[in-house]
C-alpha cells in the first residue's frame, strides 16, 4: 500500500503542476487585451497644469508660477563656493554657541560641550525660485523656496557627572519658504543695516540623531513627536509676522557726519522745587536724536531753581534735516532715580547754518501737543546753538599758495587744514589674562576726553564693535591716544587691569 500510495501522489503532483502551467498560459498569455494602442506624445505646452503636476510632481516654481524667478546662476554660484560658506557658517555657529552653551553649562550641571566635528557636508541648498516684491520703502523683500537635502555631520561630546557621550546630527533635509527682508537700505556698503527673516509657512525638517552610535530616531513614535515639536516652535518663533532680525551695520553710521553742532547751556529760570526738605538740584542731560551715543551732561547744581552753568557741547551732526537735539532738566537725588523736571526738543531743520542762535525753551512733560499737563509752568532753560557744517575746502581761496604749504608742512601728507572729526572703532581683545578676573571693557583717553566700552563678563576674547567720536578744531598730529583694557569686578572693588 505504501508502494502505491507514493505512485499515486506523484502522478497527482505532475498533474497538478502541469494543469497549473496550461491555466496560467491561458489566463495571462493568451487572453491579452488587444484594443491597446500605442500612446500619444504632445508637446508639454499642450499638457494643463494637472496634468504637469502628476507627471512631475516636484516642477520647479518658476515653471508653475510667473511671480517667481528663474535663479540657476545662483545655486551654480552656491555649489561653486559650498566648500568655503561650509567653513564660514559652522565657525560663526560656533561662536554664536559658546557663550550660550557656557551660560548653560552651570544652569545643567554638565562638565563641558565640545564640537568634535561640525560641518554642513557637501551637499549645497537648491533655490527652486525667487519672487521679488517692489515697495515703497527703502526695503528690499525676497521670498525664495528653499530645498535641502544635505549630508551634514555634527558631533557634540558632552560631559557630565563623570560620563561621556557622543550626540551626532545626520542626513538632515529642509523645505522652507522664507521671507528676506533687507532694510533700511542705505548708501554705504553692503546698502542694508539689517536683514528680517519670517517662514512664510511651517517648514518641513528630517534629521538623524544618534546617541553613543544608536540612532534615536528609530524609536516608535519618537520620530513623529521630534519633528511636529521642531515644526511648532520653529514657527511660534519665525511664522510670519514674526522675525528674526540680524543686524547689519547701524543705520546711523550708515550716513557720513555733515557737520558739527555746538551747544552751550547758560542758564534755567523758574524751576519747580522737587525736594520736600530743600530746593531742587538740576542738572541737563543732552542727546542727538538718531544718535547710540551716550547722553552728555551738565554738572549738578545745588540747591538751586535758576541755576547758571555756561557750559559747552559738542555733537557730530549727520543728517540736519531729520535729527534733533532733545534736553531733558533732571534733580539729582543721591538715593533712587532722579526726578524729571521738564524736557523739550530743537529740531536742526530750525538751525541756519554758522550763525549762532540764542533760545529760551519752556520745560515741557512731553512733546506730545495734545497733553494739557504741558500747559503747566515747569520753568525755562537757555541755550545757544551754532550748526557748523563741514567744509571740503577750508582754506580760504585768498591765501597764497606759499601760505598753504607752511600751514600744512609739519603735517602729514594728505591731512586737511581745518577741524575734523577723529572716529574710533574698538573691535576686539584676544588671550587676555586677568589676574582675578576677566569682566573686560576698553577706557580710552585722548585731548582731556574719556570713553569706555561696555564691560563683557568671563571671556578672554571680548568682541565689543563699538564706534566712539572726537571733534577735533585741528589735525591731531601731535596727539596721543591713551588706551587700556581694564577688567570690572563682580562686586564693588577697585578697578585692576587685565
Amino acid at each position: 500500500m505504501g508502494f502505491v500510495s507514493s505512485l499515486l501522489g506523484f502522478f497527482g503532483f505532475g498533474f497538478g503542476l502541469t494543469a497549473g502551467l496550461v491555466i496560467g498560459y491561458y489566463l495571462f498569455i493568451y487572453f491579452q487585451p488587444s484594443d491597446v494602442k500605442d500612446p500619444t506624445i504632445r508637446p508639454l505646452i499642450e499638457c494643463d497644469s494637472s496634468s504637469l503636476e502628476n507627471m512631475l510632481p516636484e516642477i520647479p516654481l518658476w515653471v508653475k508660477n510667473p511671480d517667481y524667478d528663474r535663479i540657476d546662476w545662483l545655486n551654480r554660484f552656491l555649489e561653486s563656493m559650498w566648500p568655503y560658506l561650509d567653513k564660514a557658517i559652522c565657525k560663526t555657529a560656533k561662536e554664536i554657541a559658546k557663550p550660550i552653551i557656557a551660560e548653560n553649562l552651570v544652569k545643567f550641571k554638565i562638565n563641558s560641550v565640545e564640537f568634535e566635528t561640525f560641518t554642513l557636508g557637501s551637499l549645497p541648498p537648491t533655490f527652486q525660485g525667487m519672487k521679488v516684491y517692489m515697495t515703497e520703502e527703502k526695503e528690499l523683500i525676497m521670498e525664495p523656496s528653499l530645498k535641502w537635502a544635505g549630508n551634514p555631520n555634527v558631533t557634540a561630546v558632552v560631559k557630565a557627572f563623570g560620563l561621556k557621550a557622543t550626540v551626532q546630527v545626520v542626513d538632515l533635509q529642509i523645505f522652507a519658504a522664507p521671507r528676506i527682508t533687507l532694510k533700511p537700505l542705505v548708501p554705504s556698503f553692503p546698502c542694508f543695516a539689517k536683514i528680517l527673516v519670517s517662514l512664510m509657512e511651517k517648514p518641513h525638517v528630517d534629521f538623524g540623531l544618534k546617541l553613543l552610535g544608536a540612532d534615536l530616531m528609530s524609536i516608535p513614535g519618537l520620530y513623529r513627536f521630534v519633528q511636529e515639536t521642531i515644526k511648532m516652535q520653529v514657527a511660534n518663533m519665525y511664522l510670519w509676522p514674526k522675525t528674526l532680525e540680524v543686524a547689519i551695520m547701524d543705520p546711523s553710521k550708515a550716513k557720513k557726519p555733515v557737520g558739527i553742532l555746538h551747544v552751550k547751556v547758560i542758564t534755567a529760570h523758574k524751576l519747580k522745587k522737587k525736594d520736600l526738605m530743600g530746593k531742587s538740584d538740576p542738572y541737563v542731560k543732552l542727546k542727538l536724536t538718531e544718535d547710540k551715543l551716550p547722553s552728555k551732561k551738565t554738572t549738578v547744581k545745588r540747591s538751586n531753581l535758576n541755576p547758571e552753568w555756561n557750559e559747552d557741547f559738542k555733537f557730530v551732526v549727520k543728517d540736519p534735516e531729520s535729527q534733533a537735539l532733545e534736553l531733558n532738566v533732571f534733580d539729582w537725588e543721591q538715593v533712587g532715580k532722579h526726578d524729571k523736571m521738564g524736557m523739550n526738543v530743537v529740531p536742526l531743520r530750525d538751525l541756519t547754518p554758522d550763525e549762532p542762535r540764542t533760545m529760551t525753551l519752556n520745560l515741557l512733560k512731553n512733546m506730545d501737543p495734545n497733553d494739557a499737563q504741558n500747559e503747566k509752568s515747569r520753568g525755562q532753560v537757555v541755550i545757544e546753538l551754532i550748526y557748523k557744517p563741514f567744509k571740503e575746502d577750508e582754506v580760504s581761496s585768498d591765501i597764497s599758495d606759499d601760505a598753504k604749504s607752511d600751514m600744512l608742512e609739519k603735517a602729514p601728507e594728505g591731512t586737511p587744514s581745518g577741524g575734523g572729526l577723529l572716529v574710533v572703532t574698538v573691535h576686539e581683545a584676544q588671550d587676555l589674562e586677568g589676574k582675578h578676573h576677566t569682566n573686560p571693557y576698553v577706557q580710552i583717553l585722548f585731548r582731556g576726553e574719556q570713553r569706555k566700552t561696555k564691560h563683557i563678563k568671563k571671556n578672554r576674547d571680548p568682541r565689543w564693535e563699538e564706534e566712539f567720536q572726537f571733534v577735533c578744531e585741528e589735525p591731531p598730529v601731535n596727539d596721543k591716544m591713551h588706551v587700556e583694557v581694564l577688567s570690572k569686578p563682580p562686586s564693588i572693588h577697585i578697578h585692576s587691569k587685565v
